[in-house]
């Protein structure tokens, strides 16, 4: 049903958009109320972020069909300069502060505050001042950007939005950065911002938080609007939104499997790893792991617990200083002094950070699916493009990787196809032991099924897979046994049948022997 017209501070219509060979969007709709925060749920790929890029001037327009109208006006945006003046803010997932300079300096960057030609830095500093109140944050508004944490960042975008009297807030992936901590205090003030008579769309992954914060959701599916789900009326569940996003009833989230675990191929004994930043600090202390073939082994743990700082100084000393412990595979002991060694002895390991570490997002696909084993397709020391493009291109179609050729830039890739680019690259050094750092992270439900079942499928070729993951649903849902850690140290063991969310939190929050 739709709102009453001067109940509507956005009204989106027929939206279209095409780019070479892709229709992003299609026949789009989207009514937002005044003083509503109004989710936009979907599937990697449909269509969410390219529907707020014609909203807020990215894509200028005359550069799609439909129209735009804002608080009862056409909405013909040329730029994001022009959506800013009419109020429309967009806030990025990839925040777009300029580090070296101070929280107050960002603020009004673009948007200075000016007597007599010259920048007002008693009034700058005040007005932020006010504005960091505003939004919660107590820091000195003359502080460097680079000095404070994600979360804290995110508040100086929310601060620099109001600074611009901002009446409809965009925000893509607020959260998906940030702490259980600063997301809840990101959410609150949100709500708060809402009682002020304040407009927001909602882009996230994370239903809960959909669940809780959302007034409507509007649902997105292959470029097209599904539907508007009203949160309060409806009592719309998590279930009921992941079934709008993928078209199918997801009432087992992760497909069924069953383990057929072999000998063991991988034991981590004594596992003791030192902080190169923090002389004499201890990030793992004293770990033992054993990984059989076949098997799929949860780490479960909280911020700090050193869980990857494990995963990367087994995988060839990436991390770590004063690092102790034996390495055993096929029951005889290796040295994996680099990164490469950790390769030839089978070892792969796929980082949490895809974007930074895991991928080279200008470069094609084809590129980064060979990366880590040139040498498979290198011939005289040349590497053989022909078959370095059919490996890739086999990936694609085994992956179901959403790409036109594996030409395409791996960064113009939506998140889940990211991903499994990654799975690729590592799945083509033909690893005995593979660790998933994060591998669902910031990827929708759909996309998350896929990775599962290529996880379960890896375990069914006989490698046995190490899944670190900061979703305990995740990890009781894909691993047949899971690891729990604290401070550094392994603190419990549940095989699938024993494995609870409070069994494991037990673990994950036990304090450190003494």
């Amino acid at each position: 049903m739709a709102a009453p017209a001067d109940d509507v501070i956005l009204r989106m219509s027929g939206i279209t958009k095409t780019f070479p060979g892709v229709k992003a969007l299609e026949d789009v709709h989207l009514e937002v109320r005044r003083g509503e925060i109004h989710a936009i749920c979907g599937e990697n790929g449909a269509g969410k972020s390219t529907l707020m890029k014609v909203l807020s001037g990215v894509y200028p327009h005359g550069t799609y069909d439909g129209e735009i109208e804002f608080d009862g006006e056409p909405g013909r945006f040329s730029d994001i300069r022009s959506s800013e003046q009419r109020g429309i803010v967009i806030i990025h997932q990839e925040l777009a502060l300029s580090p070296h300079l101070s929280i107050a300096e960002n603020i009004f960057l673009g948007n200075e505050r000016v007597r007599r030609g010259l920048i007002d830095w008693h009034r700058t500093n005040a007005e932020a001042a006010e504005l960091l109140e505003r939004v919660g944050l107590r820091e000195n508004p003359t502080t460097a950007v680079k000095d404070l944490g994600v979360g804290k960042q995110q508040l100086v975008e929310i601060a620099k939005a109001l600074a611009k009297r901002v009446r409809l807030l965009i925000l893509d992936e607020p959260t998906a950065a940030l702490n259980d901590d600063d997301s809840e205090h990101l959410l609150d003030l949100l709500r708060e911002l809402r009682g002020q008579g304040l407009s927001a769309v909602i882009i996230s992954h994370k239903l809960n938080e959909i669940e809780a914060i959302a007034d409507s959701t509007t649902i997105l599916r292959d470029g097209r609007t599904i539907e508007t789900l009203d949160m309060r009326q409806d009592l719309v569940t998590q279930d009921r939104i992941i079934t709008g996003m993928v078209g199918r009833d997801l009432e087992h989230r992760f497909p069924d499997h069953e383990p057929n675990i072999g000998d063991e191929v991988l034991r981590i004994e004594d596992w003791t790893v030192y902080s190169p930043t923090q002389r004499g600090r201890k990030v793992v202390d004293g770990a033992c792991i054993t990984l059989r073939r076949g098997e799929i082994v949860g780490l479960a743990g909280l911020m700090g617990a050193g869980r990857t700082e494990l995963a990367m100084s087994v995988f060839g000393r990436s991390y770590g200083t004063g690092i102790s412990g034996r390495i055993v595979k096929d029951g005889k002991e290796i040295r994996l002094r680099s990164v490469d060694e950790a390769i030839k002895h089978g070892l792969g390991y796929a980082t949490e950070d895809r974007k930074r570490y895991g991928l080279n997002l200008i470069d094609d696909i084809k590129r980064n699916v060979s990366a880590a084993a040139l040498g498979k397709l290198a011939k005289r020391g040349l590497v053989d493009a022909q078959e370095e493009f059919s490996v890739a291109d086999r990936y694609r179609a085994e992956l179901s990787i959403k790409a036109p050729a594996v030409t395409a830039v791996t960064g113009k890739l939506s998140g889940g196809n990211q991903q499994k680019v990654v799975l690729s690259k590592w799945m083509f050094t033909d690893p005995d032991v593979l660790i998933l750092d994060e591998p669902t992270r910031g990827i929708d439900v759909g996309a998350k099924f896929d990775i599962y079942t290529i996880v379960n499928r890896l375990a069914d070729e006989g490698k046995a897979v190490l899944v670190i993951s900061s979703e305990l649903p995740e990890l009781l849902g894909i691993c047949d046994r899971v690891y729990a850690m604290s401070a550094g140290r392994i603190t419990g063991e549940l095989s699938r049948a024993e494995a609870t969310p409070e069994k494991l939190m037990r673990f994950m929050t036990q304090e450190k022997e003494r």
